[in-house]
């Protein structure tokens, strides 16, 4: 099994933030896609950050369970490898009282290097279940809680052509026989809690955040 090494220091700067709000039962999501002008970056020099740029946070409930998804790193090539930044913290925000502001629930996600090569995920805080942590590209599970880490199929789907050419002729040319992101990967992880574990009393709210460890303030 990985193991997730160093502990926590130096200074933080947060690169990226998503957010989706619903009932259970409902669903929403969020995305920021290649928006930031040059990537998300809390380097001084203003160079790309992908490790900390969150490109979607997907959150819904089915079968009495809340499902979340944190993209990251991406889009990138099929042959690219996945990324996993020791220095990058990734928070998982849960509100269930129905007042975003109130944040019940916070897990922290961190990667890191055992081996040549062989990469751990550890979560924090997770409703229930406390800490999970283990190897990337595998279920782990505990309390009814299943987190998986690794590379996936970019879930985005976008006409990135007919929004240019929309853009251009003024007449709508969005096709959904064309995605931009077919092909393309991002490195995530999904969490799957029981609502039960969540006791929601209104509205459950979540949004997720990143912060870089000895980052240029």
């Amino acid at each position: 099994m990985s193991r997730i090494p160093y502990l926590l220091t130096g200074g933080v700067a947060v690169a990226a933030l998503g957010a989706a709000a619903f009932m259970p039962g409902e669903s929403a999501q969020t995305a920021d896609h290649l928006d930031p002008p040059g990537r998300t970056s809390p380097n001084a020099d203003n160079t790309p950050d992908p490790a900390a740029d969150i490109a979607d946070v997907f959150a819904w409930a089915a079968d009495d369970n809340l499902n979340v998804i944190v993209t990251f790193a991406g889009p990138s090539a099929p042959n690219a490898p996945a990324t996993y930044d020791r220095d990058v913290l990734y928070k998982v925000n849960i509100s269930t009282d129905g007042n975003a502001l109130n944040t019940e629930n916070v897990i922290r996600v961190r990667f890191g290097e055992g081996g040549m090569n062989e990469f751990g995920v550890q979560a924090t805080g997770v409703p229930g279940a406390g800490t999970l942590s283990g190897p990337v590209n595998t279920n782990l599970t505990g309390n009814g809680v299943t987190l998986r880490a690794g590379l996936f199929d970019d879930p985005f789907f976008f006409d990135l052509q007919g929004f240019q050419e929309t853009l251009q002729s003024g007449t709508l040319a969005i096709s959904n026989q064309r995605d931009f992101f077919a092909g393309q990967n991002d490195t995530a992880f999904v969490l799957q809690i029981p609502l039960s574990n969540l006791s929601a009393t209104g509205k459950i709210t979540v949004w997720s955040e990143t912060s870089r460890f000895g980052g240029n303030l």
